[in-house]
C-alpha cells in the first residue's frame, strides 16, 4: 500500500461513543472535520501527515489552531477509525469511531477485492486442484460457514472433503469477480461427478480466510451442442 492509495475526496460522518464528526479528505496533505456535538464543536481545515500502514489502513496526524494534536488509524478494511488525540491542557483522549462513507472517494482506493481474489485462487488451487489439507488452517476460517449441504459446516468439514478426494479430481479456474469481501470464481472440475462440471463458487473472505461459501454445479455441455443451427 501506498501513499497514493489514500482514499482523497472521500467524506464520511464518523460516530464516536460521544459525540459525531464528519472528516473530509481534501488530499493527502490536508483534511477538513466538522465536530457536530459535544463540548468540542467547530469545523477546521487542517495540514496532515498520511503513512499508510497496507491494506486499507493509513496513520493521518495533524495539529490543530489550538494546538490539539490528533492521530487517527483510519481503517477502511473494517470500517473503522481509532483516534488519539492530546489536548492543550494535557487531557489525553482516545476513541474508535465507526464510519458511513457520505461521499465516494475521487479515486479507487480499496485493494480488498484484488487481495480477496488472490485468496480465493490460492485456495481453490490448493485445496481442489494440488489436495493439499495442510493448507486448509491457513486458508479457512475455523468458523466457516458452508450453504452446501452436501458439506460439514466449519474448517474440519473442508479438511474432510479435500482429505478424500479422489485422485482425478482437478480444477480448473477461470472468471474471477470481487467486490467488498466478496468473490464469485467460475471453473471447471472433473471427477468430482461422472461427468466433468462447471461450477460457480461465491465465497464471503474475512481476515484474509474464507469465512462462507456458496456454489452452484451443472454438467458439462459441450460447446456443439449449445449452438443455435439454422438449415436453409
Amino acid at each position: 500500500m501506498t501513499i497514493e492509495g489514500f482514499p482523497v475526496g472521500l467524506e464520511m460522518d464518523v460516530a464516536y461513543p460521544d459525540f459525531q464528526v464528519y472528516l473530509a479528505l481534501i488530499s493527502d496533505a490536508q483534511l477538513k472535520f466538522e465536530i457536530k456535538d459535544g463540548p468540542y464543536v467547530r469545523i477546521e481545515i487542517v495540514d496532515i501527515q498520511v503513512v499508510p500502514l497496507g491494506s486499507s489502513i493509513f496513520v493521518v496526524s495533524w495539529q490543530e489552531e489550538d494546538g490539539s494534536t490528533v492521530t487517527n488509524i483510519q481503517d477502511f478494511d473494517r470500517g473503522l477509525i481509532h483516534s488519539y488525540a492530546t489536548l492543550p491542557n494535557g487531557q489525553f483522549l482516545r476513541g474508535t469511531g465507526t464510519f458511513e462513507i457520505t461521499r465516494p472517494a475521487d479515486r479507487a482506493f480499496d485493494d480488498r477485492p484484488h487481495r480477496n481474489k488472490a485468496i480465493v485462487f490460492d485456495s481453490m488451487i490448493s485445496l481442489f486442484q494440488k489436495h493439499d489439507v495442510a493448507k486448509v488452517d491457513r486458508l479457512i476460517s475455523p468458523d466457516y460457514i458452508q450453504h452446501n449441504p452436501n458439506i460439514s459446516q466449519g474448517r474440519d468439514g473442508i479438511k474432510e472433503v479435500v482429505k478424500n478426494l479422489p485422485k482425478d479430481v482437478y480444477y480448473e479456474p477461470g472468471l474471477m469477480i470481487a467486490e467488498g469481501d466478496f468473490v464469485a470464481i467460475h471453473g471447471r472440475i472433473r471427477g468430482w461427478a461422472n461427468k466433468p462440471q462447471i461450477v460457480v463458487d461465491i465465497f464471503r473472505v474475512k481476515d484474509g480466510k474464507l469465512a462462507e461459501h456458496w456454489d452452484v454445479l451443472q454438467d458439462e455441455v459441450p460447446v456443439e451442442a449449445t449452438m443455435w443451427r439454422f438449415d436453409v
